[in-house]
């Protein structure tokens, strides 16, 4: 039996770094225009405060929070009254650890965690937060969706389909317009490799350090074709991501039963 098909809404957030309850409330705001029949929102890379550019480990720890905190509250809150999951990532502290942490909330109020793998060591990541070592994995209204966090998305062997475990591979990000042309290629890059769609969300805004971020976002299908489209005079994007078109394309050609079989060695 064939899965029902996913629509998905992209929603380039325009992020005002370290004012959590500021964008919040912009999200709250904006989640109610978002199309009604919408399946998944997916938002930016820590979209409640944005990438801590140029901060100490204790100031970062002040806008972080736990699994079980008003951000991942109202999220699941605004996930149950629009009917619709949403995922991103958020500063979580656990145990005293900081994590850039991507989460995946469902409309029944299920969640799921994980913690971004690469740590952007040229802007310092890796001095406040702990690296993650389990990729997600998400099963949701017959799609199997996995989930990475910015700089994750230039690592191919982090991002492997292994025997089309995944059919939607999410990336979120704060990519500064600087460095726009890789964010793209590297979407369409793992898309085609992987045989599987890829949407990629990235912020708007002005960050501490004046980088700016374009809100540049796409879906990617597997053949590596953009398939968003943009509602005139919003910034969500939206796309309809089909099962009947994945499934025929990975029998027609199926390069990953070809794949090198591998497992990372600190998983």
């Amino acid at each position: 039996m064939i899965s029902k098909d996913l629509n998905v809404a992209m929603l380039p957030l325009r992020i005002e770094w370290n004012k959590k309850e500021a964008n919040l409330a912009l999200l709250e705001e904006t989640i109610a225009t978002v199309h009604p029949l919408t399946d998944l929102l997916i938002l930016p890379e820590t979209f409640s405060t944005g990438f801590p550019v140029g901060m100490e480990k204790d100031e970062v720890r002040e806008l972080a929070e736990r699994n079980t905190g008003s951000t991942i509250e109202l999220l699941k809150r605004l996930a149950g009254k629009y009917k619709m999951a949403i995922c991103g990532s958020f500063i979580a502290d656990t145990g005293g650890s900081l994590y850039n942490r991507l989460f995946f909330i469902e409309p029944s109020g299920e969640e799921y965690f994980s913690d971004k793998r690469h740590l952007f060591t040229m802007a310092g990541e890796d001095k406040i937060f702990s690296r993650g070592y389990k990729r997600m994995s998400v099963r949701y209204r017959g799609w199997n969706i996995s989930m990475v966090a910015c700089y994750d998305i230039r690592f191919p062997a982090w991002c492997r389909n292994r025997n089309n475990e995944y059919d939607l591979l999410i990336a979120v990000a704060n990519w500064p317009k600087v460095r726009i042309n890789a964010w793209e290629t590297l979407l369409k890059a793992r898309a085609i490799e992987n045989e599987a769609y890829v949407c990629g969300v990235n912020c708007s805004g002005i960050d501490a350090k004046d980088f700016e971020y374009d809100g540049s976002s796409d879906a990617i299908d597997f053949k590596g074709k953009s398939i968003a489209v943009k509602i005139e005079g919003t910034s969500i994007l939206y796309a309809t991501l089909s099962r009947e078109r994945l499934d025929k394309f990975r029998d027609k050609f199926p390069a990953w039963r070809d794949a090198d079989d591998y497992k990372l060695l600190d998983i």
